[in-house]
């Protein structure tokens, strides 16, 4: 009987120890790149909004790399990849919207221009995160 009792404890140590060391294994390679935040719709702010306050206290500047995303908090820093053309901008976060369905993101006029979307007013692109404050 004693012989069991041991033979049960060495079977939930070595589970133990099994899960354990499971946790213990190598991690997906970032390479030093910026974790993945997501792929969407952005759009750009109209130019008759310069100037208007946006939901963080600040004027909207067009000139300025801005962007307005619906939950990341105020001064995340994001680079945006446009997917059409692969050209990139990296933005700071001070507003918050889209607020039109299937829109992830909206960029000032600046880092639209930047991507070269200002023709095409709506692309696909890629968000990653830089930093948060």
């Amino acid at each position: 009987m004693q012989l069991k009792n041991v033979g049960l404890v060495l079977m939930i140590a070595g589970v133990v120890v099994a899960t354990l060391l499971a946790g213990c294994g190598p991690r997906e390679a970032n390479h030093g790149k910026p974790p993945f935040e997501q792929v969407g719709m952005a759009s750009y702010y109209a130019r008759n909004l310069h100037g208007r306050q946006t939901a963080s206290g600040e004027k909207y500047n067009e000139n300025a790399l801005t962007a307005a995303h619906p939950r990341l908090p105020f001064g995340t820093r994001l680079k945006v990849t446009n997917l059409k053309n692969g050209r990139t901008v990296e933005v700071r976060v001070n507003d918050r919207g889209p607020f039109v369905r299937r829109r992830d993101i909206d960029l000032s006029y600046a880092a639209a221009r930047k991507l070269g979307m200002l023709q095409d007013g709506v692309v696909r692109v890629e968000i990653r995160i830089l930093a948060q404050d």
